[in-house]
């Protein structure tokens, strides 16, 4: 905020308090005397001879503010220079216009309370006439104070205000703003003292400037004695004072870019000592614990810190963010609404095309109807016509769908017929697969007993052997009777064990022989079943042979049942088996 604005918001409040009837017009006199204040307390030389000739051209009547401002620009702001004191032109805008805003009311604070908020309410409100502060500075304020106070922000009171603040608007002027802490709304429970000093602290920080006060001791730089000092931090420089009422300045440390601060050892009995290096001299300091040793360096470096980034102080800053940041939302705001009111625009221009395509359906939908009927009417026409020629063609279709009918039903009994061939052709060949495959299961067993019955020769003729070996043996001499027996005990084991070969023989062969009975049903069954296939077959057609098996010669029965060899073979066993037992008696 610039000087020029600054000294506006307060040139404002005393020129709208000169206008008693609130016409927005100001006597010339009055604005005479307004003008002399001002230029007295900017320290600006007055030229009365200027005012009138600003104002010759009309001698009658009150001046506007738009017709005040040329002259204050011109004359007063234009001239205004950084070398007054801010404190006495507030307060003489102050005097201007307090009594006929507050006049009689009752408030909590004091006269010098309320002119502190005035000047609070001039920094934090917004760069538009008439002056007013929006809700998120109120809060901020609000908040400001309560911490200065020592108490505890209680959001429900600040949201019972805004809801106030939401048929208003949502702002406060400065007379709203006093009237609401002088009322003690954000204050119970604390007294009066305690609220002006909360507003003092707020005042001190945001119009003053002030980052920081507070007792510590300080070094001479003659004397070196220590001496107790009220120290008020400034964005340019520390000033110190006798006492906290600010009644008797001693000093001031000028603080600029190049100065340091720095924490130092304990010394001279002195604790919580710190330096601050200025560009031409060194202060020692001493502060009360090192809680507020650490707050003042950090406080001092911050300082430092701003002056090397040419910045300003911290509530400024904060002040500028909280501005630039609503006005960002308001221009998103405006341009939001200004995107829905396009959107409005568009949706009415479409509901307009959309009424008018109704119209235009309805109309379409009553031609419709209307040819819709006289479609009706040729159709019930064309429907009496083709009813006729539809029975015509119905009694001609019966006809060729009974003519169809008999030759479906004659194609379907000749189809059957043929089916019936089919079917029983395929029968016939699976009877004499099954027929081939008895035959094959039936020479199979036939090859496996005979390989029993020469395994069960073989057996004999070894137990022949050992019989003949055991009569053998016992016709031997007494002397070698001991022995021989233990060698006879040892031929009756092997005795046994062949005997036990020869009887799981046996239970092989007799499982052989029911495979073999089984084969010889599965080939009766085949064979009737040929046969039966065969005269049915000769039935139909009268042309199938089919090739029979040759007849079988007697079969020799033996202790077994059914033998699996001829007579021819059996006398060849028996041939051979004599030989070997002769074999075996030479050989004993």
């Amino acid at each position: 905020m610039t000087l020029r604005d600054e000294l506006l918001k307060s040139i404002w409040h005393a020129f709208t308090a000169l206008d008693v009837d609130k016409s927005g017009k100001v006597s010339k006199s009055q604005l005479k005397v307004l003008s002399h204040n001002l230029c007295t307390v900017l320290g600006i030389p007055h030229d009365p001879v200027a005012l009138e000739e600003h104002f010759k051209d009309d001698d009658e009547g009150p001046v506007s503010n738009q017709g005040y401002m040329p002259y204050l620009n011109k004359f007063i702001l234009d001239k205004a220079k950084d070398n007054f004191d801010r404190q006495d032109f507030n307060k003489m805008c102050w005097t201007l216009c307090f009594r006929k805003n507050l006049g009689q009311k009752k408030l909590f604070i004091s006269n010098d309370d309320a002119f502190k908020i005035w000047c609070i309410f001039n920094f934090l409100c917004e760069d538009r006439y008439p002056l007013v502060i929006v809700t998120e500075e109120i809060e901020y304020f609000l908040r400001k104070l309560t911490e200065a106070m020592g108490g505890s922000w209680v959001e429900e009171r600040f949201e019972d205000l805004k809801l106030e603040l939401s048929s208003k608007q949502q702002c406060l002027n400065v007379w709203e703003l006093i009237t609401l802490v002088g009322s003690g709304q954000f204050s119970k429970g604390m007294d009066q003292p305690t609220l002006s000093m909360g507003i003092s602290e707020v005042y001190q920080e945001l119009i003053l400037d002030v980052l920081k006060q507070g007792y510590m001791m300080k070094k001479g730089h003659k004397r070196k004695n220590w001496t107790e000092r009220w120290f008020v931090l400034k964005p340019g420089f520390i000033s110190y004072y006798v006492g906290e009422d600010l009644a008797e300045k001693k000093g001031d440390i000028p603080l600029d870019g190049s100065c340091s601060v720095e924490s130092l050892q304990d010394k001279e009995g002195k604790k919580c000592l710190f330096l601050i290096k200025s560009s031409h001299k060194s202060f020692e300091i001493s502060a009360s614990d090192k809680k507020k040793k650490q707050e003042w360096i950090q406080a001092i470096q911050m300082c430092v810190n701003l002056l090397r980034l040419s910045r300003p102080a911290p509530h400024h800053e904060a002040r500028q963010k909280r501005r630039d940041l609503r006005l960002r939302q308001q221009a998103e705001q405006e341009e939001l609404e200004l995107r829905m009111r396009e959107l409005q625009t568009a949706n009415e221009a479409k509901q307009s095309e959309l009424e008018n395509m109704r119209k235009a359906l309805e109309e379409a939908a009553a031609n419709a109807a209307e040819e819709e009927k006289k479609r009706l009417l040729t159709h019930t026409e064309l429907q009496d016509r083709y009813r006729t020629e539809l029975e015509r063609e119905k009694m001609v279709r019966q006809q060729m769908e009974e003519q169809v009918a008999q030759k479906s039903t004659e194609l379907e009994q000749y189809l059957q017929r043929v089916q019936e061939l089919e079917d029983m052709y395929h029968k016939l060949e699976e009877a004499l697969e099954e027929e081939r495959r008895a035959r094959q299961d039936e020479e199979t067993v036939r090859k496996l007993q005979g390989r029993l019955l020469e395994e069960e020769a073989e057996k004999r003729a070894e137990l022949e052997q050992i019989h003949l070996r055991q009569q053998r043996a016992i016709s031997e001499t007494e002397a070698e009777k001991q022995e021989l027996e233990k060698e006879r005990l040892a031929k009756e084991s092997a005795l046994q064990a062949a005997m036990k070969q020869l009887e799981e023989l046996e239970q092989e062969r007799q499982g052989a022989l029911e495979q073999y009975q089984t084969v010889m049903k599965k080939l009766e069954d085949a064979t009737n079943n040929t046969k039966s296939w065969k005269h049915k077959v000769a039935q139909q057609e009268g042309m199938l042979r089919l090739i029979q098996p040759g007849s079988k010669g007697p079969q020799n029965i033996t202790n077994w049942g059914p033998a699996a060899f001829s007579d021819v073979e059996l006398n060849l066993r028996e041939k051979q088996w004599q030989e070997m037992k002769n074999q075996a008696a030479q050989a004993q």
